[in-house]
């Protein structure tokens, strides 16, 4: 019967009375790094000598924020014992181990423990596809009402999340698969990863590989949303053109009319002594004015 010991944010002194001999003094670094850091850790995992290492990353969404945090668990795995070790994310919760443990049975081994954490990952990973998409058509089904700039925010934060869960998801998938491959082995040639648990493993893989083509798809939901929103944003400033060029041209005449009585020239100007001229000037300007509203509306210009 294996043993599994998990550990949360442990002390160095904690870790190194759970860690097997022979720990790599890198392995043990990624173990001890702290949580707050610019960049995630890339997703691995690999066999050293005795053991076999592994850093997951797991994405959560909070929908009420809309934002997106990451859970990161590391584990040392050898033929008798699992170590996680698990760190709590700055405003987040802990990666939550209790749905795996409760699938894992007494007569597995550590491989078979590994598989019950990553296949729970996977879910996760599933899950936060679908949490995406729900944002992403709350976005385009709001996309006329919400104001641009809001939008515009919202599809860039978006399409940013997205990048980094594939920048997580990608190596996630590529470890899974080195176990599908038997290339996670310990230096002794006994297989830890047994046939039965690289079966299981490529299950998992083919979740993963499902959350990659959901995430390529969100992806071309968020472009068509840029889109549309370039589209309605160039559709409004035609419209707003369209109104203030109706207008330029609707006051076009009235000014050449105006211009044209304002000359002031006495001789050979019929108009300026006519005791109806003034009258005359703004019956002109007012007949052609609404003889272009009249042309402009048959054209559904306005």
């Amino acid at each position: 019967m294996a043993e599994w010991v998990d550990l949360l944010d442990p002390s160095p002194e904690e870790l190194r009375a759970h860690l097997p001999e022979g720990v790599h003094p890198r392995a043990l670094e990624q173990l001890l790094a702290p949580t707050e850091h610019d960049d995630e850790p890339r997703p691995k995992l690999e066999g050293h000598g005795n053991y076999i290492f592994g850093v997951f990353l797991v994405p959560r969404v909070v929908p009420e924020e809309d934002r997106i945090y990451y859970q990161e668990l590391d584990h040392i795995g050898t033929r008798t014992t699992l170590l996680t070790v698990r760190k709590t994310p700055e405003n987040g919760e802990p990666f939550d181990i209790s749905e795996a443990r409760k699938s894992c049975r007494e007569d597995e081994g550590v491989g078979m423990y590994v598989y019950h954490l990553v296949d729970d990952m996977a879910e996760c990973y599933l899950d936060v596809i679908d949490a995406l998409n729900a944002e992403i058509d709350e976005v385009e089904d709001n996309v006329e009402q919400w104001d641009p700039g809001k939008t515009r925010q919202r599809v860039s934060d978006l399409r940013h999340d997205l990048l980094h869960i594939r920048r997580i998801l990608s190596p996630m998938r590529d470890a899974i698969r080195a176990v599908v491959d038997d290339r996670v082995e310990l230096d002794d040639g006994l297989p830890l990863m047994t046939r039965e648990v690289e079966l299981n493993f490529a299950a998992a893989y083919d979740k993963f590989l499902r959350a990659y083509d959901g995430l390529e798809l969100s992806r071309d939901l968020v472009a068509g949303v840029r889109d549309y929103l370039q589209s309605k944003i160039s559709n409004d400033q035609n419209e707003v053109m369209k109104k203030l060029t109706v207008i330029a041209s609707v006051l076009l005449l009235p000014t050449f009319i105006v211009g044209l009585y304002g000359q002031n020239f006495r001789h050979h100007f019929p108009e300026l002594g006519w005791q109806w001229g003034y009258a005359w000037s703004w019956g002109l300007i007012v007949l052609t004015t609404i003889a272009q509203l009249v042309f402009f509306r048959r054209k559904k210009w306005i």
